[in-house]
């Protein structure tokens, strides 16, 4: 098992700064729509790209590159369309069978259980103020009008308005990853800095905190809920989650799946919540959570990108005359699954990037090979 330490300088790690520079285009509403088949099993149904109407020359050229080392640092590539799998490499080492660290890929599971417990009646919606997940005779250091307006939906959209932070060795978040208990605490006696729904700063403590929101009204621990209600029905079986000695789970960045894993759970978004003849997750959830909830402003020449429940949200396909977005799970050192519904697609990228340049490389080849191999829509 990681001791707490050893993730103080990653779980949960995105770098806004360089992450607001990562797609072209027009914030575009969520469209909800299509169904398609197959559906994996134990297994996942294969096929050659061009039996799903993609160019495999620049596959191949993308794949020959990562093996080579001119993209670096890359674990593993799979390239799911139209519910087939369509590519799937893995490089430098790794292998299908082995359980990768996700870091904040995680917080897109994490939304997933909160949307569950909001279907299932545990959580009213979003609307809900934090503080009224706990009795009022709790302690609660910093209290004031502002912290006890905090919503479910403020921490879905990192506007919580907490000085929590990850910028650096004396952050919060840091401070946060040495604990071996208390997590709930220490985020919830964070002071306040802005009145909550009105400033976006990165913050897996909200994250975290969610996870002893889940427990509050189920009485278990979040990794045992989404186990039950997420994990099962998608077919998951084998996963590590990081706990501190509580049994809390580090709910902002440490679950760690297989890369097929990650593209069912891919599959389940593009799909709208569908997983074959069972509704796992409402499609009202799914939409609202990768819409635009926050919306940065894009630098001069550079691509947008929004936020929506603990998922980002990029710009379509600048090739193609579509107008839907693509939406991410991203994690630090270069972890993401992509969904492109304009293309029907999902893509998996697991790496150990060791700088941004290499994380950027993963955003250039997602539009420039992968989105440029398409030829049919679908």
């Amino acid at each position: 098992m990681r001791a707490a330490d050893s993730t103080s300088n990653s779980r949960g790690r995105v770098r806004i700064h360089a992450i607001l520079t990562m797609a072209i285009g027009l914030a575009t509403p969520v469209v909800c729509g299509a169904e398609q088949a197959p559906w994996p099993t134990s297994d996942w149904p294969t096929a050659a790209p061009v039996d799903h109407g993609l160019d495999p020359a620049p596959l191949d050229d993308l794949v020959e590159r990562i093996r080579s080392g001119e993209i670096a640092n890359i674990h593993s590539l799979l390239l799911v369309r139209n519910g087939w799998l369509v590519l799937e490499s893995y490089f430098n080492g790794h292998r299908a069978d082995e359980l990768h660290e996700l870091q904040s890929v995680t917080k897109s599971f994490t939304s997933a259980a909160i949307g569950l417990a909001i279907a299932q009646g545990k959580i009213s919606g979003v609307g809900e103020t934090v503080l009224g997940f706990f009795d009022d005779g709790m302690v609660v250091e910093n209290l004031d009008e502002r912290k006890q307006r905090i919503t479910l939906e403020d921490l879905l959209t990192m506007r919580s308005g907490t000085d929590y932070h990850e910028r650096g060795s004396d952050s919060p978040h840091w401070e946060l990853n040495k604990l071996r208990r208390g997590w709930t605490k220490f985020i919830l006696d964070r002071p306040m800095v802005h009145e909550p729904g009105t400033h976006f700063q990165y913050d897996s403590g909200a994250v975290i905190l969610s996870s002893t929101l889940i427990k509050q009204r189920y009485d278990v621990h979040a990794d045992e809920f989404a186990k039950k209600h997420l994990f099962e029905p998608l077919g998951i079986e084998r996963l590590f989650w990081y706990r501190n000695a509580e049994g809390h789970p580090h709910t902002g960045g440490g679950l760690d799946l297989r890369s097929r894993d990650m593209a069912r759970f891919g599959l389940l978004y593009l799909r709208e919540g569908r997983w074959g003849d069972r509704q796992v997750l409402p499609k009202e959830w799914v939409c609202a959570s990768l819409s635009r909830q926050v919306e940065f402003e894009p630098r001069s020449g550079r691509r947008s990108v929004g936020y929506g429940y603990w998922w980002w949200v990029f710009p379509p396909d600048p090739g193609s005359a579509g107008q839907r977005d693509i939406y991410a799970a991203a994690g630090w050192k270069g972890q993401y699954i992509f969904i492109v519904p304009e293309h029907e697609m999902v893509v998996v990228v697991t790496a150990g990037c060791r700088n941004w340049s290499e994380e950027q490389a993963i955003v250039d080849f997602l539009y420039k090979s992968i989105l440029h191999s398409v030829r049919e829509s679908r």
